[in-house]
């Protein structure tokens, strides 16, 4: 569908994972929005007005044109609906079935332990002097679990869900782009080769690039 100027807004905060997932999806597209900041861990709390967008008072929240969106995986498959540019999702139902599996596995299985058991407990808790050792042991080891089972579904495939990237390489990204900045997650991604592939292209993409900013 043709849109000249669309009117797209996400609230949220930059470095949030989900955020950066959503403005993957966009750049992706070649959609311009805007971003304002919302911090849903302000000593006052969620502001009122991130409430009424988002009742949980999480983030991302998403609007276009006056339509009101939240949850991240909701937004992404609009994102690639609602927008002209390459599709985002694959047209064979296998690979379509396999990228819904991928999104799943990382929300339940891999972003607790790679983000918040792995990167913010070595990364920045260490500066309050406050590191969970045995927290990052048990990390490290459900990362483990679910880098082999994300290796074993990959094979030989250049990308997540087949020969293109899709929301499943994207909603990763900002998951794996935490994790390697650990010394540990480092190491463990290079541990699984094909893993290791995948994640030097698609680190390198623009979209990846612009949004970890």
């Amino acid at each position: 569908m043709p849109e000249m100027h669309p009117s797209v807004t996400v609230y949220g905060a930059s470095y949030s994972v989900y955020v950066r997932i959503v403005r993957i999806a966009l750049h992706e597209k070649g959609v311009p929005y805007d971003l304002v900041p919302v911090d849903v861990f302000a000593d006052e709390g969620v502001p009122p007005e991130h409430l009424a967008r988002h009742p949980f008072g999480r983030i991302p929240a998403f609007e276009h044109d006056g339509f009101a969106l939240y949850e991240t995986s909701a937004i992404t498959r609009y994102v690639d609906e609602a927008f002209s540019g390459p599709p985002l999702q694959p047209s064979a139902l296998r690979n379509r079935a396999r990228m819904n599996q991928i999104v799943a596995m990382l929300d339940n299985y891999a972003y607790l332990p790679m983000v918040w058991d792995v990167y913010v407990q070595r990364m920045e808790a260490s500066g309050a002097g406050a590191v969970d050792e045995a927290r990052i042991a048990g990390g490290l080891e459900k990362a483990r679990l679910f880098l082999g089972a994300l290796s074993n579904l990959l094979g030989a495939e250049n990308w997540l869900s087949g020969p293109e990237p899709s929301l499943a390489d994207f909603h990763a990204a900002p998951m794996f782009g935490l994790f390697a900045q650990a010394p540990e997650g480092a190491a463990l991604i290079r541990e699984f080769p094909s893993i290791q592939a995948w994640w030097e292209r698609t680190r390198a993409r623009p979209s990846v690039l612009a949004a970890s900013k």
